[in-house]
């Protein structure tokens, strides 16, 4: 089965409105494990606007399923990640002052420093991933760059499901087999919801696992977070 990664950064940003530690994002976490979740995803930004730099070493210390840390692979964000050792890094193409993560990597532009990069947490013990378009070249210079997975970004999928869903998914599955291939692990994420979900799952071969958090702690409010967890597992 597909696994599912619970991103808490919307937690972190309702903590942060107040300056306070409600909600307590630490127990969130944990809760989020209790109630079904395979991993926790963290995106720590430049501006710490949700996620902060400090609530890193709490989180390795509590997570016992799977941390995901994602993020731009600046000299802050990479030290991060080798003093705290995640299960898997996912290095994403943001600069700092972006809203969200938008696009893939350019992995045959940036194919040398991403070796650089990858070659340094993989010397950690760490799992690499890149955020990538569905492009099949894009997924072939990926797999020059030593990654051990990449991480589909699936906001123009979502954004195009409804009108059509098997054009919004095509060029997802052609970069999946052609990844399966190459022995590159599939992972997806970027407005995936309950709607989409279970498609977008079911076409992907070999999807390992999906990181999701907007969509997901939106629905918690009506839903409840034990709840909402088991609605999204049983989607996949």
């Amino acid at each position: 089965m597909t696994k599912l990664s619970v991103n808490i950064n919307k937690v972190a940003l309702i903590r942060n409105s107040r300056g306070e530690d409600l909600p307590d994002l630490m127990q969130f976490a944990v809760d989020c494990e209790e109630f079904g979740a395979d991993g926790i995803t963290v995106h720590p930004r430049p501006d710490e606007r949700h996620i902060r730099y400090d609530d890193i070493p709490k989180l390795k210390a509590i997570v016992s399923t799977e941390l995901n840390i994602e993020g731009y692979p600046s000299e802050r964000f990479l030290k991060m990640v080798e003093d705290n050792s995640p299960n898997q890094c996912t290095l994403v193409p943001d600069p700092p002052g972006v809203l969200t993560s938008n696009e893939g990597w350019d992995t045959s532009k940036e194919k040398d420093y991403l070796i650089d990069v990858i070659a340094r947490l993989q010397a950690k013990n760490i799992r690499v991933s890149l955020f990538l378009d569905p492009k099949l070249d894009m997924v072939e210079q990926a797999k020059a760059t030593g990654a051990d997975r990449i991480e589909f970004y699936t906001g123009s999928f979502a954004k195009h499901y409804i009108q059509d869903s098997n054009a919004a998914i095509a060029d997802h599955i052609a970069a999946a087999k052609l990844a399966n291939q190459l022995d590159l692990g599939i992972n997806a994420g970027h407005d995936l919801n309950l709607n989409n979900l279970k498609f977008y799952a079911s076409e992907i071969p070999k999807l390992l696992e999906v990181s999701i958090g907007h969509a997901l702690i939106s629905d918690a409010l009506y839903y409840g977070i034990k709840n909402t967890i088991q609605l999204y597992k049983r989607l996949l």
